[in-house]
């Protein structure tokens, strides 16, 4: 399944291996070292990172919904997790 995560950028739910905040000192150490290596996919747009999903390939992608935002909605059934203006009539 497939989940929204801001501004149009999806991810795959059975790839991702956690979902954290950004705030703690080893979560910054590991974005800035993914960023380094070139494993970091910014989907940001620009704006404050909220969020920091880790896919199982030790990619790390970057988002600005907050974690717990993210985590509903892949929990949640697949015609809520999709965004409004993606839902079918």
């Amino acid at each position: 399944m497939l989940i929204h995560i801001g501004f149009g950028n999806i991810v795959n739910t059975s790839k991702i291996i956690a979902i954290v905040s950004p705030e703690s000192a080893p979560i910054k150490r590991m974005v800035q070292r993914a960023k380094e290596d070139g494993t970091a996919i910014d989907a940001t747009q620009g704006r404050r990172t909220k969020s920091v999903v880790m896919m199982e390939n030790g990619q790390v992608v970057l988002s600005a919904l907050l974690p717990e935002t993210i985590a509903g909605r892949a929990c949640a059934p697949e015609t809520e997790s999709r965004p409004e203006q993606e839902k079918e009539d």
